[in-house]
């Protein structure tokens, strides 16, 4: 089915989380077809992507950049003294 795959790490707040959940029952119970979370959020994605110059969807964009960049920005006042560990993300190993 998918030749070229990639495995990702998505972190998601739980509420979205779950309205993915409720989708994918409700898609089960539509389609008389199982529909995992994973095809769910692989759906999502790909119609995201092609909707790219839609303004919910650039704004969505940018308060989740923003709110990262912010808790970078309060991880690196109240972090290590600057002696950061390369290859390391807050005390965990950064899979590659």
């Amino acid at each position: 089915m998918f030749e070229n795959t990639t495995r990702v790490l998505l972190i998601l707040a739980a509420d979205v989380l779950d309205q993915a959940r409720v989708m994918a029952g409700k898609a089960t119970t539509a389609l008389k077809l199982p529909v995992s979370l994973q095809i769910v959020l692989r759906a999502l994605l790909e119609v995201g992507l092609k909707a790219e110059n839609r303004p919910a969807l650039v704004a969505s964009v940018e308060s989740q950049a923003q709110a990262v960049h912010q808790r970078r920005r309060a991880h690196g006042r109240a972090g290590s003294g600057g002696t950061r560990q390369r290859g390391r993300v807050q005390g965990h190993e950064r899979m590659v």
